[in-house]
């Protein structure tokens, strides 16, 4: 019998079981229980031959090496709460499902960059206070005289870059592991973290967590923006200072943010919720119909493939 852990902190795999007996005829047993802390995750995952999980279960190197899983299955894209360093180390296959919303995340980040440029969110809570006044936000920047910067420029930037050079005159972009050719087929020019901070009137962060990009969009980079520019991320939270960037708002250059992921999700005490000059999504860009399909068959089919004994994929780069 192959014994299966799940830790759904999003809520996102309801069916998996029944999916994996589609795949699947083996002898299988789910446990499922929310973990978030290292203790009880090495605890409630004991003796378990996978490890399903979602972005808040810590599988950190004691958690692998109590458990000792044949493989952990990331149910999303980034596998920064996975130590796969540890886990090659010891023979443990991480697996995660890189392209299961794409499309939505790209479609995601255009939608809040719109938003954030035209101050929708300053004038929907002025509205809704019973104002009628244009004048209620800052003035914005034409978007065809604007400048547009990726942070990351991975699978899922690349697959909206071409509206976003639609929209903006220029599209920069900085990301160390693309070449400037590839960047070039989609119009975008790359450029050091420095560059693209300052020209990014619409500074839009894609990044995965890792050591390298943590903390990177801090005081430092959001004061070389230029005046009345926009912060977006749909990355992960702790690439953004959430307390550098209320200090950017208040005192500029920062004119409005829009987010879809928080250092601490759900948020605690946060400087930008509630501001009305940010628009805050509760880490829902990957939410459509077919992704949360895709993601569930992904995952499905990696959990019946170790109870078939087939090769499992192993996919830990990131889009």
């Amino acid at each position: 019998m192959i014994r299966v852990f799940v830790s759904d902190g999003m809520g996102m795999l309801e069916g998996l079981e029944s999916m994996v007996g589609e795949h699947s005829s083996g002898d299988v047993e789910f446990v499922w229980e929310v973990v978030d802390e290292v203790d009880a995750l090495a605890s409630a995952a004991a003796d378990a031959d996978v490890l399903v999980v979602g972005p808040d279960a810590p599988v950190t190197r004691a958690v692998l090496e109590a458990v000792e899983p044949a493989v952990v299955v990331r149910a999303g894209v980034g596998v920064d709460n996975v130590d796969v360093s540890a886990a090659q180390d010891l023979g443990v296959v991480v697996t995660n499902t890189p392209s299961y919303c794409r499309e939505e995340v790209g479609e995601h980040a255009l939608a809040l960059t719109l938003a954030a440029a035209r101050r929708l969110s300053t004038y929907d809570r002025s509205t809704r206070a019973g104002e009628w006044d244009w004048g209620a936000a800052s003035p914005p920047r034409r978007l065809a005289a604007s400048t547009v910067g990726f942070v990351g420029f991975g699978a899922i930037a690349r697959s909206v870059a071409s509206a976003f050079v639609a929209l903006f005159d220029e599209a920069v972009a900085y990301d160390p592991y693309v070449d400037a050719a590839l960047a070039a087929e989609h119009g975008v020019e790359l450029a050091d973290f420095e560059g693209v901070c300052e020209r990014a009137d619409a500074l839009c962060v894609f990044a995965p967590l890792t050591e390298e990009t943590r903390g990177l969009v801090d005081a430092d980079a959001l004061a070389a923006l230029p005046e009345d520019a926009v912060v977006v991320n749909v990355g992960r939270g702790a690439i953004v200072d959430d307390a550098a960037l209320a200090t950017a708002l208040d005192d500029g250059p920062v004119a409005a943010a829009a987010l879809d992921v928080l250092p601490t999700e759900p948020p605690v005490d946060s400087p930008l919720v509630g501001r009305d000059d940010v628009l805050v999504t509760p880490h829902a860009a990957w939410y459509s119909t077919e992704a949360a399909s895709d993601l569930l068959e992904t995952v499905a089919a990696t959990v019946a493939a170790v109870v078939d004994g087939d090769a499992v994929p192993e996919r830990v780069r990131v889009a």
